[in-house]
């Protein structure tokens, strides 16, 4: 049996964290504690979710020239008329190209109160450009395994405590199985098959880095930021494995009918 766990929004991210004992109420802590500074073009896919007062909340990968793959937990409750999706740019506050929002897709199944299916869809109300500093990245063509080397990107934390950086952030980290992973959680959360966990030395971590942005292998996304303990305090943090949910993605987009 779980302990009854809370989960606390980011007031910035709205992504999900677990307490440590303590209630972090308005935790603003969207982190990529032991990060980098991502070269410009690095993270081409990249994408930030923003309120039409240019305020980025949440993150968002690119899969073709309409679509944004985020987590659904960054888009319920969201009005296609109040939000914008932000390319082609390292920073939060300068640069560039801003595409208005025709559609939101929720996964029918998602479940704010365990976490699960936390997938959601962004059509954008025209084609994105692409070019050196914009690009899509492919859905995978088979599951991750475990010790596989990954790479997330968003704009988190560099220490903590410590302020938000202007620039994107990428660190690599390694997958866990879900029995390893749902094993360090043990009495605190449960951790579903159709999810990644990634972990990497103590003190080095996402601890939410940026909800909805991109956990990458190789050359296609395989995980979405959902949720994990405050802060790289050597938990995994755990993500919605893209494999599990590729036909429904897949569906979604094709089966699309615009107004």
């Amino acid at each position: 049996m779980y302990k009854v766990v809370l989960v606390f929004l980011f007031c910035q991210t709205y992504g999900f964290i677990l307490p440590d004992g303590t209630p972090h109420v308005n935790d603003p802590s969207m982190r990529i504690v032991g990060g980098i500074s991502a070269p410009e073009g690095r993270v081409p896919y990249q994408a930030s979710l923003r309120s039409m007062f240019n305020s980025h909340f949440c993150g968002g990968t690119i899969l073709n020239e309409r679509w944004i793959l985020t987590a659904a937990h960054c888009t319920i409750g969201q009005s296609r008329y109040l939000m914008q999706v932000v390319v082609g740019t390292n920073s939060l506050i300068l640069g560039g190209d801003k595409y208005a929002v025709e559609e939101i897709i929720i996964h029918e199944s998602y479940n704010g109160n365990v976490i699960v299916n936390d997938v959601s869809l962004i059509r954008v109300t025209r084609d994105i450009q692409f070019s050196e500093r914009v690009q899509p990245i492919a859905l995978p063509s088979e599951d991750t395994g475990a010790e596989k080397e990954l790479m997330l990107s968003g704009w988190g934390r560099t220490s903590y405590p410590g302020t938000l950086p202007l620039q994107l952030q990428m660190i690599n980290l390694t997958s866990l199985s879900v029995e390893r992973c749902q094993n360090i959680y043990s009495n605190i959360h449960q951790v579903f098959e159709s999810q990644i966990c990634s972990l990497t030395k103590s003190g080095e971590g996402a601890c939410h880095g940026d909800s909805g942005g991109p956990l990458v292998e190789g050359n296609t996304v395989v995980g979405i930021v959902s949720w994990g303990m405050p802060c790289a305090r050597g938990y995994p943090d755990v993500y919605s494995r893209v494999y599990s949910f590729k036909n429904w993605i897949e569906e979604q987009i094709s089966s699309f009918v615009p107004y």
